[in-house]
């Protein structure tokens, strides 16, 4: 009994008053953020989203209100630094419906450029993204794989979560619906279980969310295709949302996070191998095979 108690002692993250240490960036005195670096391995995730339309029903900030509850929950199961709301990615898509923000690409990569290096010159050298925002996909995926272009002393990690075989079953086996993606069944389900107040479900038959597919090319992709698909912003129906459902879901993704997290905190060969790839792409005629 005594070794289980020093145990579960190490791992809650205190203050030097005793007090829990919070995994809010925003929420830590600068004294406290010093302790939450070391606390935390120096790790750090930005949650991410845009904003954006969710159907009639369901608030603009859906992706970035999802993300970072998902962290923090996360993060207070394995302790890290979880920074505020990231705003600001890929949303082209609908930039005709109102209450979007849709920033250029030069800001885009440059905010969250300048947002880890200055998560970097404080102290943490490992950056998770969490990503709530589907067409954030390819922009993330890239932006990690810019982070090869020049020297860097820290790491970015894309969380990329899965769903299990047991957790997909208990899924299908609770949705009304089998179609969707946007504002649809799933999603509404989700900001349910974390804000059941900012769901306004009796609105959610007011527009359609139905695929159009007013665009069939084959073998070619365009921007459009969206638009052309689901010009509400809004793919499926979320009229049979519910919270049970949203928290089987986040659940999930919020167990993958926090291991993800204890294996990054862990890890010390990424960086490793970008610091031995970087001093190799200074005279590419010395490299050495492997």
């Amino acid at each position: 009994m005594r070794q289980f108690f020093v145990v579960s002692f190490i791992m809650i993250a205190l203050t030097t008053s005793g007090q829990k240490l919070s995994v809010a960036w925003e929420e830590l005195t600068a004294p406290e953020f010093v302790t939450a670096v070391k606390q935390s391995n120096g790790v750090c995730i930005i949650p991410m989203g845009v904003i954006e339309k969710h159907g009639p029903h369901l608030p603009l900030g859906t992706d970035v209100l999802t993300s970072r509850d998902i962290a923090r929950r996360a993060a207070e199961k394995e302790y890290c630094i979880v920074f505020p709301y990231h705003f600001f990615g890929q949303i082209f898509e609908a930039k005709q419906q109102p209450g979007t923000l849709a920033y250029s690409n030069e800001l885009l990569f440059k905010f969250l450029e300048e947002t880890c290096e200055e998560i970097s010159r404080n102290g943490i050298k490992k950056i998770i993204l969490v990503n709530g925002h589907g067409g954030n996909g390819n922009f993330l995926q890239y932006f990690c794989q810019m982070q090869l272009a020049t020297p860097k002393d820290y790491a970015v990690f894309l969380f990329q979560p899965s769903v299990d075989a047991e957790t997909r079953t208990k899924i299908a086996s609770m949705r009304k619906t089998t179609v969707g993606g946007h504002a649809d069944e799933m999603e509404t389900s989700s900001v349910l279980s974390i804000r059941p107040d900012l769901v306004k479900l009796n609105t959610a038959t007011s527009q359609s969310g139905a695929d159009l597919n007013r665009l069939s090319i084959d073998n070619a992709y365009t921007g459009i295709w969206w638009y052309a698909k689901y010009p509400n912003h809004y793919a499926g129906d979320a009229k049979d949302a519910n919270a049970a459902l949203g928290e089987i879901s986040n659940n999930q993704r919020v167990e993958q996070l926090s291991q993800v997290i204890k294996a990054i905190k862990a890890d010390n060969t990424t960086i490793r191998l970008q610091n031995e790839f970087f001093k190799e792409t200074l005279n590419p005629l010395e490299t050495t095979v492997k």
